[in-house]
């Protein structure tokens, strides 16, 4: 203990970051940040002012804290939340091992769950009578509003959230009835598989007509930094992910288009509140709706190549993942394929 050099929690955090700030995306470094938070807050409140004290108890007792959400700011979590806090405090404590701020090894003393496959598969998805309902409530009363091109795009290809804020006007062909999609990290728009991700996704004629009166009489007249025609922009530019996402929570709501399931007054429920859209336990992220519409293609009888292709995802990503069928379900799909039976 002799050898070690005092330092605060919250400092340690600090450096840490900043080391890897080169090397984590920016949705990476936000997680890390996060998860980091949730520590500096323990310490804080068990009088931990120097990283050289932690020891494998306050490890053991961290995890308590933030599994239990005994911490004034935080709620109970997930093992699947946990698991992600915990290796993330893993790699902190390599780090501060690496500066001489806690005992080399001590990463060693966080026990990170392991979880089952149904626990990795997260059974959060948006119900297709829900995006029906939701889709039809849109369609009447915000027709081809900038929250109806978004959720009816996203329901209706299964295509991630940073996919859909990569598009540029120029990429809907309306002859063709299909969007682009474009792989440009030197312009802010990266795909998470890369290159590998460019394709060119099929839509409806409903969902371009959408979209074209989207662009014609509601898109903001805009470009980004790079003089880009963003397809999904506010008076600012393109879209960052938070608006997108508060979207996805705000409008997979029932509330929002019928009866609150959990017998809340809208007047007076706290999960309508902005800041807390996400807490109500009905609402979807964007991923949400993903697993949602790769579900219902799969249920339809799409072959699971086909959807692999569209949503840029493996077979076995969409098996262990989004695919909820039962074994009959998928024995009819099979049927349906095969002439003569």
């Amino acid at each position: 203990m002799s050898d070690l050099q005092p330092i605060t929690p919250r400092e340690a955090v600090r450096l840490y970051l900043a080391d890897r700030e080169m090397e984590l995306s920016e949705k990476s470094q936000e997680n890390h940040r996060y998860r980091l938070d949730s520590w500096i807050a323990f310490c804080d409140e068990q009088g931990i002012e120097n990283m050289n004290e932690v020891t494998g108890r306050t490890i053991h007792e961290f995890r308590i804290w933030r599994s239990d959400g005994e911490g004034d700011d935080y709620d109970e979590v997930a093992k699947v939340t946990l698991k992600g806090v915990l290796a993330t405090l893993r790699v902190f404590l390599e780090f501060c091992a690496s500066i001489d701020a806690v005992e080399e090894g001590l990463r060693e003393r966080v026990r990170v769950p392991k979880l089952n496959s149904e626990e990795i598969s997260r059974n959060e998805k948006l119900g297709e009578a829900n995006a029906e309902e939701m889709l039809t409530y849109l369609e009447q009363f915000r027709y081809a509003s900038r929250e109806h091109a978004i959720l009816s795009i996203l329901w209706h290809t299964g295509i991630r959230l940073g996919t859909l804020r990569s598009f540029d006007v120029d990429d809907l062909d309306t002859d063709e009835r299909c969007l682009d999609i474009c792989h440009r990290p030197d312009q802010g728009t990266p795909l998470k598989n890369g290159s590998a991700a460019e394709r060119s996704i099929a839509l409806g004629e409903y969902d371009v007509g959408v979209l074209q009166d989207y662009i014609e009489y509601n898109r903001p007249d805009v470009t980004d930094e790079y003089g880009r025609e963003p397809l999904f922009a506010s008076t600012h530019g393109r879209l960052s992910e938070s608006p997108i996402r508060l979207t996805a929570y705000r409008w997979t709501q029932p509330c929002r288009w019928g009866d609150c399931p959990h017998d809340e007054d809208p007047n007076t429920c706290e999960f309508r509140k902005r800041e807390q859209l996400r807490d109500c336990p009905s609402s979807r992220s964007p991923h949400g709706i993903r697993r949602g519409a790769i579900t219902k293609h799969l249920r339809d009888g799409t072959p699971e190549e086909v959807v692999s292709d569209r949503m840029n995802s493996s077979r076995d990503v969409i098996e262990q993942h989004y695919d909820e069928r039962s074994e009959r379900e998928k024995m009819r799909n099979r049927r349906d394929l095969i002439k003569d039976l």
